[in-house]
């Protein structure tokens, strides 16, 4: 299936990948690099990335990612301070964390999350952080743990609709979801909450505006939608391009309901997430 020329990308230049490696030493994993992200070579070039903790191998076999998947690695303890200093050297202002799901650690990850947090804030008076979190196995504790760290923004994304978990993310959970974000807003009602899925996976649009509904009635923020690409020949097969009108529809919405929407064929959850956030 070619790809239509609304999807068409300009190919990203290595001068800008190469400036951001170099400036966090290759120390640091980044969520462009290890998930194949269509946006790396834009967002690089405006000095503006997605930093991933807990290593780059994912416990979960979910179809659409472009992360690796395995055994994952030993916890980094020295991980803090060296995103503190990758953040320094960078000068950013608004800082965006993502992990690998870490099934492996009894936490889910959630103590190196507000380590993370806590060493950024005590450092950075001023800086907005905004992390992507997975699902803590619908752990109360940890997710309390992540927000009293004080992040701006708490994203967790649902991927797609509920009818193509079993297909999309086997060992997730819609309804779990829901109630991360839902619990979110009840432990720190001052955190903007944020969601984002795909589409093009082989939804309709009846199913799409439920999930947009789910989404605000969960007391979401924010939502993002956007076009699945598979990042290789291996990962699920999308199965039809959505048109930038469609997209604009899903946004108008969302909008009447009283969400913030950001919706285009590029859109990811991170993507613009300054902007979006201001």
């Amino acid at each position: 299936m070619a790809l239509p020329t609304f999807l068409v990308k300009s190919t990203p230049k290595l001068k800008f990948i190469r400036q951001i490696r170099k400036l966090i030493d290759g120390e640091l994993h980044t969520v462009c690099e290890s998930a194949s992200c269509p946006n790396i070579g834009e967002c690089f070039s405006h000095q503006t990335l997605t930093f991933m903790i807990l290593g780059n191998v994912c416990t979960r076999q979910c179809t659409f990612c472009g992360v690796n998947k395995g055994t994952a690695q030993p916890v980094d303890p020295d991980e803090p301070e060296r995103l503190v200093a990758a953040v320094k050297k960078l000068g950013l202002n608004y800082v965006v964390i993502t992990s690998v799901t870490r099934d492996d650690l009894p936490d889910g990850g959630s103590a190196h999350f507000a380590t993370t947090l806590n060493a950024l804030r005590s450092t950075f008076h001023d800086l907005k952080i905004e992390i992507l979190i997975p699902d803590f196995r619908d752990d109360q504790n940890a997710l309390k743990l992540v927000l009293e760290a004080g992040p701006y923004v708490l994203n967790h994304n649902v991927e797609t609709i509920p009818r193509l978990y079993y297909q999309v993310r086997p060992q997730a959970d819609y309804h779990r979801s829901l109630n991360l974000l839902a619990n979110s807003k009840k432990i720190a009602t001052t955190v903007y909450t944020k969601s984002g899925f795909m589409v093009g996976l082989g939804e309709n649009q009846k199913e799409v505006f439920e999930v947009i509904k789910d989404l605000k009635n969960s007391g979401c923020d924010v939502v993002t939608i956007g076009q699945y690409l598979p990042p290789s020949r291996n990962h699920l097969r999308a199965e039809r391009y959505v048109t930038p009108e469609e997209f604009n529809l899903y946004q108008e919405f969302g909008e009447n309901l009283g969400l913030k929407v950001h919706s285009g064929p590029f859109v990811r959850s991170s993507y613009r997430a300054e902007e979006i956030a201001k």
